[in-house]
């Protein structure tokens, strides 16, 4: 069963004939032109210091960050997961739709634990969704212990990128850290107080290092994809004496500014292109905190090849000043770009978004409180806490009354509704197919940042104040970026627009883990009337179940 265990963990492509020996693939994932990529992870406890001071952290194959998953359009990606910790775990592939297949969400309301000692085989598609992405474990804390790593999706070779080909594509991992391990930061929240302001910040594993982290050749350009893996803090990511072309965010093909910087919020990944046109020497890149009362500097080593090895200069290239206004005008200076091909030969631009009737508008206002003397944070007046039994499997067999109720929530909340926060299951129902306006309004003095599952939505607004009917004279609806990670500042609004056209039970979130862990998050469920295997795949026979579905039998299959 576990061949791949045999080959040492590495990545094994599979001719078709050997996919359809793994036992529990349903036959209809796999088609005969898709690689099929297998991998073995091993979950350890081991020793990190990404701030300079020895501490316990989550390994993947004894690696920190997790090891890399360089996959192209349309792989067909296994991976054994063993779990040798000492408490239950779960992985989510930020920014993956999962097209028809919430099955592999790796998210608690969908799946049930690896337990310790098990192993669990994730089975998933990456479909046509070439971009820069990233996973991370979801359970508890464990993100701010590591466990994260990156996931590349490639073009195939015959659909072209809107740039010529790099000389390297590099892969960096930033975010900010704390000293105390994943179990006392989730102590704290348990005991109903905030973990605080972060201790550091890491770039890619280590605050810094003598070592370089990655090599250029002298006028070669390389490709940078940055992903804010934090649990709290903005950053800001530039490089020492070089400018950065953007091409990409998070699986979008983008106008092709030049930035000196760009604000990379919690959750979020860019795509960057650096040509290395300067004195051949070494050179910071340069990661900090934003909008912290306290700043905190990272900074790694890149080093030209023909350089010697002669020293980067100490003088650091500043973060931009100020409030969040900067950020703010950034965030509209970036564009997709419409004429680029998509994963298919069509230009993103062909997707005309802007003409489609909206048929409901949501909005989204996290809060702040306390419940039972204990800090709780809240949408739309409810904190959600998951139920024993997964809210998917829940559904699947018919008993979805008896673990949680629908629509807690209200489309527009009162100012007066989110002054008392209860805690609940929060789950919200949209129709399959339907084209929706999402606003997310921030009422508090601190940044949010926000994650869809299972979509990419097209960012069409962010202003400061209340939103209005009357603001959607300003949206963007032409070329807005599509994406899956959406900040809103203090005191300001963000709208998206979408169509849920994938049937599943899709996790909503703040990218913030306290937040999230303290019930900023639910679960949209996206039912399909025909319960067809045209729009979602049936529960896969490997699949776990646990709570009050453990014994009951399973439901008749979809059909075509």
């Amino acid at each position: 069963m576990h061949r791949e265990a045999e080959m040492g963990g590495s990545r094994v492509l599979l001719p078709l004939f050997m996919i359809c020996l793994w036992a529990g693939w349903p036959a209809f994932l796999v088609r005969g032109e898709d690689p099929y990529l297998y991998f073995t992870w091993n979950v350890t406890y081991g020793t990190i210091s990404p701030l300079g001071v020895p501490q316990q952290g989550i390994l993947i194959n004894g690696e920190f960050p997790g090891p890399a998953i360089n996959s192209s359009s349309n792989n067909n990606v296994v991976i054994n997961v063993f779990n040798f910790l000492d408490e239950p775990l779960l992985f989510t592939w930020n920014g993956i739709q999962q097209r028809k297949n919430s099955w592999m969400e790796g998210m608690p309301g969908t799946n049930c634990p690896i337990q310790p000692g098990k192993n669990f085989t994730y089975h998933y598609q990456v479909k046509d969704q070439i971009g820069s992405y990233f996973y991370f474990p979801t359970l508890g804390m464990q993100r701010a212990a590591g466990g994260f790593g990156g996931l590349r999706v490639n073009s195939r070779n015959l659909i072209p990128v809107p740039f010529d080909p790099p000389e390297d594509d590099y892969t960096v991992l930033t975010g900010d850290w704390f000293k105390k391990s994943h179990t006392e930061l989730r102590k704290t929240l348990d005991s109903g107080k905030s973990i605080g302001r972060p201790d550091g910040v890491h770039i890619h594993g280590k605050s810094e290092d003598n070592e370089p982290l990655y090599t250029m050749k002298p006028n070669m350009t390389y490709r940078y994809r940055v992903c804010n893996v934090g649990v709290r803090s903005s950053l800001n990511f530039r490089f020492q004496g070089h400018v950065m072309k953007l091409v990409e965010m998070e699986g979008s093909h983008t106008v092709q500014n030049i930035y000196d910087s760009i604000d990379v919020h919690v959750g979020q990944c860019y795509s960057v292109l650096v040509t290395a046109d300067q004195e051949p020497k070494d050179y910071y890149m340069v990661v900090s905190t934003r909008f912290l009362k306290k700043t905190y500097t990272a900074k790694r080593i890149i080093r030209y090849t023909n350089g010697n090895g002669a020293p980067a200069s100490p003088e650091l290239p500043e973060a931009p000043g100020g409030n969040w206004a900067w950020s703010l005008n950034q965030f509209r200076s970036f564009r997709w770009n419409l004429t680029a091909s998509a994963a298919r030969p069509n230009p993103q631009g062909s997707y005309h978004y802007g003409f489609i009737n909206i048929t409901r508008t949501i909005k989204i206002a996290n809060s702040v409180s306390t419940v039972d003397g204990k800090l709780r944070y809240a949408i739309n007046g409810v904190s959600h806490v998951d139920p024993p039994t997964p809210i998917k499997l829940a559904e699947y067999f018919g008993i979805a009354d008896q673990v949680f109720k629908y629509n807690s929530i209200v489309d527009d909340p009162s100012p007066e509704s989110l002054e008392k926060v209860s805690i609940a299951t929060n789950v919200l129902n949209i129709t399959f197919r339907t084209f929706v306006e999402i606003i997310f309004e921030n009422h508090e003095k601190s940044i949010q940042s926000w994650h869809l599952n299972g979509y990419s939505f097209f960012a069409v607004a962010m202003e400061p104040g209340r939103w209005k009917e009357e603001k959607r004279k300003n949206y963007n609806l032409l070329d807005a970026v599509s994406r899956n990670t959406i900040q809103v500042f203090p005191g300001s609004w963000s709208a998206i627009l979408l169509t849920f056209d994938n049937a599943g039970l899709w996790n909503l979130r703040a990218e913030t883990l306290e937040r999230s862990y303290l019930g900023q998050q639910l679960y949209i469920s996206v039912l399909s009337p025909a319960r067809s295997l045209r729009d979602e795949y049936n529960i896969p026979d490997i699949t776990p179940l646990c709570g009050i579905v453990k014994d009951l039998p399973k439901p008749k299959p979809y059909t075509i």
